[in-house]
C-alpha cells in the first residue's frame, strides 16, 4: 500500500466505481485504484474517468482473498468497496478492513448485507474506533437524507419512503437485484421490529411528487432504511419502496425475478450463483452510457408522521449514480480529514451528518433544495 495514497477503491474498473475516481480527483485525494486485473483496471481509467491524467492514482491487481486484500489494506485509512453483490463478496472486505485498521463503505442495497454488518461487525468496528458504513449510495443517503429533514420536525416516529430513479441499471446493479430477491427477503419495521413483505404482494402503485400517473414500485429488497433507524430512539416504523419511472421495465421485474427463483430453488449455493449471474447478464450485459441530467432523473419522497403531527420533504435531483460517486468520495475526503461523528455500524448520515451530505450533492448540481411541508 503505498504511503501517500490512503484511500483504496475496490472494484473501480466498474461503472460506479469509475465515477468515484472522479469525484476522489475532484477532491484532489490520491487513491489506488484496486480490483482483479490490472489490464482493464488502467484501460477503464484512462478511457472512463474524465480528467484522470490530472489526477494521483495507481492500480493494484489484487486477488479476492482474505489475505491478499488486508496486505492491500495495510496503511489505507479509508476503503470504498463497489464489488456485490456484498452479500457473496463483501466479508472479505470487511474482514481486511478490520485487520488492517480501516474505514470501510460501500454501495449496497442487499437489506440481508446490512443485517449482517450491523450484527456480525458493527461492534467489533467500534471498538477499533472505525467506521463501517454499508450502503452509501443515491437510492439509499438521499433518501435518509430526506427523512432526516423531516425528522427535525420533533414528535415524528413513522417514515413512509419512496425513492425513483430514471434509467437503466448497470451489470452489477441488475445481479444485486436478482440476487436479493431470490436468495433473502425483503422487510419493514414495525414498531423496531423487521417484519417480511408479502413476497406474493407485487407491485404498489404509488402517488409520487410531480406526475398525475400513479408510479409501480416494489420493496426493493427492503433497502437500508428500516436497518439504520432500529435502533434510533425517533423511529418506531419505516417502510420504504422504490422503482425506475420506466413502467415497462418495472412490469417485467417480478417475471425476472420469478423465473430466477424457480430455476434455482433445488440447487446448492454455488450453482445458484452461477445461474443467477447467468440470468442477470440476459437481462443487462453491457454498461449503461454516461448519465444525461435531463434523462437521469431522481426522487426521494419521505412522508414522517406521528400522533400529532405530519411533515412531508421531496428531494428532486439527477444522476443518481453520480450522486453515489460523490457520496463515496466525500466519505473518503471526510475520513482523511477527521474522525466520523459515529464509529462502528453507521449509515451516511449517521457518520457525516445528513446537512452536511446535502450540501455536497447541493455544491455539485445533483440535487435540488428539499421541499418540505410540515403539518402539526
Amino acid at each position: 500500500m503505498s504511503e501517500t495514497k490512503r484511500v483504496v477503491v475496490y472494484g473501480a474498473s466498474g461503472y460506479t466505481g469509475r465515477l468515484i475516481c472522479e469525484y476522489l480527483r475532484e477532491y484532489g485525494v490520491p487513491f489506488v485504484a484496486a480490483g482483479r486485473s490490472a489490464d482493464t483496471l488502467s484501460a477503464s481509467m484512462a478511457t472512463n474517468v474524465a480528467g484522470i491524467e490530472t489526477a494521483d492514482y495507481e492500480v493494484v491487481e489484487v486477488t479476492h482473498d482474505l489475505e491478499s486484500l488486508t496486505d492491500l489494506f495495510q496503511g489505507a485509512s479509508v476503503v470504498l468497496n463497489t464489488v456485490g453483490p456484498f452479500s457473496k463478496w463483501g466479508p472479505e472486505v470487511v474482514e481486511a478492513c478490520l485487520a488492517a485498521g480501516a474505514h470501510y463503505t460501500d454501495t449496497t442495497g442487499e437489506q440481508d448485507w446490512l443485517i449482517t454488518c450491523d450484527e456480525q461487525y458493527g461492534a467489533d468496528f467500534a471498538a477499533a474506533g472505525l467506521l463501517l458504513a454499508p450502503g452509501i449510495a443515491q437510492m439509499y443517503t438521499t433518501g435518509e437524507i430526506a427523512a432526516e429533514v423531516a425528522l427535525e420536525t420533533p414528535g415524528l416516529d413513522t417514515l413512509d419512503i419512496a425513492v425513483f430513479w430514471g434509467g437503466s441499471p448497470t451489470i452489477a446493479s441488475t445481479q444485486t437485484i436478482l440476487f436479493n430477491a431470490a436468495l433473502s427477503g425483503a422487510h419493514y419495521l414495525e414498531q423496531g421490529r423487521y417484519v417480511p413483505f408479502d413476497p406474493e404482494a407485487g407491485h404498489y402503485q404509488l402517488a409520487i411528487p410531480g406526475q398525475h400517473e400513479l408510479a409501480l414500485a416494489l420493496p426493493w429488497g427492503g433497502t437500508s432504511h428500516p436497518v439504520w433507524y432500529r435502533n434510533d430512539p425517533r423511529v418506531a416504523n419505516v417502510k420504504a419502496l422504490g422503482g425506475v419511472f420506466n413502467k415497462a421495465l418495472m412490469l417485467g421485474v417480478p417475471q425476472i425475478v420469478a423465473a430466477a427463483i424457480e430455476a434455482t430453488k433445488d440447487m446448492d449455493a454455488d450453482d445458484t450463483y452461477t445461474a443467477l449471474a447467468a440470468t442477470a447478464a440476459q437481462v443487462m450485459s453491457t454498461m449503461p452510457p454516461r448519465e444525461n441530467p435531463r434523462l437521469n432523473k431522481s426522487l426521494d419522497s419521505v412522508h414522517a408522521s406521528g400522533p400529532l403531527g405530519r411533515a412531508h420533504c421531496v428531494i428532486h435531483g439527477n444522476q443518481n449514480y453520480k450522486q453515489t460517486g460523490l457520496l463515496q468520495a466525500y466519505a473518503a475526503y471526510h475520513l482523511l480529514q477527521q474522525p466520523p461523528k459515529r464509529v462502528g455500524f453507521a449509515s451516511g448520515c449517521q457518520a457525516f451528518g445528513h446537512r452536511e451530505l446535502l450540501g455536497v450533492l447541493r455544491s455539485f448540481g445533483l440535487v435540488s433544495a428539499p421541499v418540505l411541508t410540515v403539518e402539526s
